[in-house]
Parts: C-alpha cells; structure tokens; sequence
C-alpha cells in the first residue's frame, strides 16, 4: 500500500480557520468555536484508508478519554468522495456512530481546509496549544497495519498529557505516515 508521511507544518502555526458541517448532526462547526482558551486537535482521517482503519477505535477511544478534560476535537475527512464513495459524508456519519466517536466529524467537501493545514496523509494530526498555535505534528504512535507494533497512541497522547498539563511539548517528532489525501482533479 502506498505510504505518505505528513509534511510537518511549522510548529507554532497558528491554526488555519475553518467552518464545515459534521457529517453526524449536520451542524456548522467553526475554528471560533474552540477559542476558549483549550487546546485543540485537530486530526484528518477517513473511512476507507487501511491506516486509519488500523486505529480508528484507538481514535474513538482517545476521544472518550478525553471528553472531561479541556481539549477541543475534531475529525476532518477531505477525501474526494467521487473517486472514494466509502469518504462521502453519509458513509463518515455510519463510521462514527459505528465506532462512538464523541467528536465532530467533519467534511471537507471544497478541500480547502486540507490546503491550509497543509495536511498530507490520513492520518494526520495537528495539537494546537490554547492560543491555538501548532504545538504538535506527528504520528499517532509507531504501529502501522502489518508492523506488529500495538496502537497505544502514546505520541499523540504525550503531547495532549503535557499541553492539558502547561509543559512544553518536545519539538522532536516523527511524521505520521498513512494514505496520501485523495485530491479531486479539476
């Protein structure tokens, strides 16, 4: 299978706006919605990715573990749905309610939002500290389908552990590795 790592974003980035429906309550959900001084996550996953699928109940567990705490998430999925149905909203809205996910799962349909956050692979993860400014950009943990490795997320869940804590995340990070974005050719 094809592998992509994430371009890695300059840390300190301010987070790129955004304002896109989630797929699961049809509501709007905006950058400004997490501008009360908590961090943010903000990850780019799909369904029909195998490396997403590999850890898309570490997903949906990590966003139950943090639900009481000050951390602010959202899935985004920014796929073309013409050339990959199983990424068309109403599939992402089944994935979610299949696998509990506690956290808005949003859709990308111009791509643009995937443009600004430079975003390059699915998975993809970017930690914005509370003045939403890039703290993180990284893998989720060393395992990839097939390697033997367990999904733990323990790199991702490092930097939110140290963010929710007010210490500083190490700037040493390894790239996350998964499926290129699936671009709509224009």
């Amino acid at each position: 299978m094809p592998r992509t790592e994430s371009a890695m974003l300059p840390l300190g980035t301010e987070a790129p706006d955004f304002s896109l429906q989630d797929a699961v309550s049809g509501k709007t959900v905006e950058l400004n919605d997490f501008r009360d001084h908590r961090p943010l996550l903000v990850m780019f996953i799909c369904r029909h990715c195998p490396f997403v699928k590999h850890l898309e109940h570490a997903l949906a567990a990590l966003g139950h573990d943090y639900t009481k705490q000050r951390l602010g998430i959202v899935a985004i999925s920014s796929n073309d749905p013409q050339a990959y149905p199983e990424d068309a909203p109403a599939s992402l809205r089944q994935q979610a309610k299949d696998l509990g996910f506690s956290f808005p799962y949003l859709f990308d349909k111009t791509q643009q939002v995937a443009r600004a956050y430079n975003a390059a692979c699915t998975p993809d993860f970017f930690l914005f500290d509370r003045s939403l400014r890039l703290i993180y950009r990284g893998q989720f943990d060393g395992s990839r389908p097939g390697n033997g490795v367990a999904v733990t997320g323990e790199d991702l869940r490092r930097a939110i552990d140290l963010t929710l804590a007010g210490a500083p995340v190490p700037a040493e990070q390894r790239p996350s590795l998964g499926c290129n974005i699936k671009w709509r050719e224009n």
